[in-house]
């Protein structure tokens, strides 16, 4: 069940019970989630690749709302919101531009994860008077080096997956550590967490078309992230096997107002693995 209310008047600070909620905006209707304290600036969730409402971590998103609002939200063609899937990270930025100001924030700070790092960089870029502060975690910048290879380095472990019986993130975003995968066992059972209205699954046509807007933001040329003036903080696994490390050591170099942070023995999920240390860097570096 879905609750058409672009301006919900009360929060909760557990994700699993966050009612589903929906917003007209940029000429259809987009599924979202807003929890947390009641002031403060908003802090704006952009998922990764074939991610609906309920991949968000729960650990993160309930300890960032602990201080923060939170407001989490589908892109075109995504779980409960209509449409189809934008072919280009242009298009999903401008979306969600759209959804934030429809919504009636002014000003806004952003957390990417992948794909959503994409979106966060064309979004700041684009709208630097909307974003405070930026979080981007296991992504990496336009022409980044393997971005246009995602999908040759994803698809067999997704089959891997789909023959061991075993969800592929295990192997997409964690190590294969003992670490890794105690760390990928405890991040999954998180996601099982809301057991009710939860939202609709991805589809084989939202992974194909999300994935040519990937590719297409790897191969095109690199952005001028000098003007990107707001403190950005950069996170990720030291083995990142989807969007590789040394984008994020990339994006470090080339913001000028940047700091990184890369946790030892993790993977494009290393902000997972690593949640409560993640938490306590972002609610720090957000609130200073």
């Amino acid at each position: 069940m879905t609750t058409v209310d672009p301006f919900p008047t009360t929060s909760t600070t557990r994700w699993k019970d966050t009612p589903n909620r929906a917003v007209e905006a940029a000429g259809t209707t987009f599924a979202y989630r807003r929890l947390g304290a009641a002031s403060g600036v908003p802090v704006v969730l952009l998922n990764h690749w074939g991610a609906t409402l309920d991949n968000f971590d729960a650990a993160i998103v309930d300890g960032l709302a602990s201080t923060r609002p939170i407001l989490a939200l589908d892109y075109r063609g995504v779980g409960g919101s209509g449409g189809k899937p934008p072919l280009t990270v242009a298009e999903m930025a401008r979306d969600a531009v759209a959804v934030i100001r429809t919504l009636g924030f002014e000003e806004v700070d952003l957390i990417g994860f992948s794909l959503g790092g994409f979106v966060a960089q064309q979004i700041v870029l684009d709208h630097p008077a909307l974003i405070r502060k930026v979080i981007l975690a296991g992504t990496g910048p336009a022409g980044g080096e393997g971005i246009a290879r995602v999908g040759p380095v994803s698809w067999p472990l997704m089959l891997k997956g789909l023959l061991t019986l075993t969800d592929p993130k295990t192997y997409l975003f964690f190590t294969s550590t003992a670490n890794g995968r105690r760390a990928a066992k405890a991040f999954l059972d998180r996601l099982k967490l809301r057991t009710v209205d939860r939202d609709k699954p991805a589809t084989l046509g939202l992974l194909l078309g999300q994935l040519k807007a990937i590719k297409a933001w790897g191969l095109q040329p690199p952005q001028d992230l000098s003007k990107v003036t707001q403190p950005v903080l950069v996170a990720n696994g030291d083995h990142d096997i989807m969007v590789p490390t040394a984008n994020s050591r990339d994006l470090a170099r080339r913001l000028p107002n940047a700091e990184l942070v890369i946790y030892e023995d993790a993977g494009h999920g290393g902000i997972f693995q690593n949640h409560a240390a993640f938490v306590g860097k972002a609610l720090m570096f957000l609130d200073a």
